[in-house]
């Protein structure tokens, strides 16, 4: 089951588990919509794999299966990327 992370690690975007702007790679590591293509040219920079859309989970499962609330923050993993 997907974590849910509720934060982009680049730019700290708050990403709650209805975002249709929420961006995973294989890993899981999240990313906005906006750092996927602004900064990191659609290529995750922890793993090297693509980004695909995270899957909005139904509300009715989000209190049995709640999202992530662990914020993770890698803004120097994004320093590197392409420049917006």
């Amino acid at each position: 089951m997907l974590a849910l992370r509720p934060n982009c690690e680049c730019c700290d975007k708050d990403l709650p588990p209805d975002s249709r702007e929420a961006m995973i790679c294989t890993f899981e590591c999240t990313f906005c919509v906006d750092c996927v293509d602004g900064k990191l040219d659609g290529t995750c920079p922890n793993c090297g794999g693509e980004f695909t859309r995270r899957p909005v989970r139904p509300a009715a499962l989000l209190e049995r299966y709640p999202a992530s609330t662990e914020r993770v923050l890698k803004p120097l993993s994004c320093a590197g990327a392409k420049a917006a």
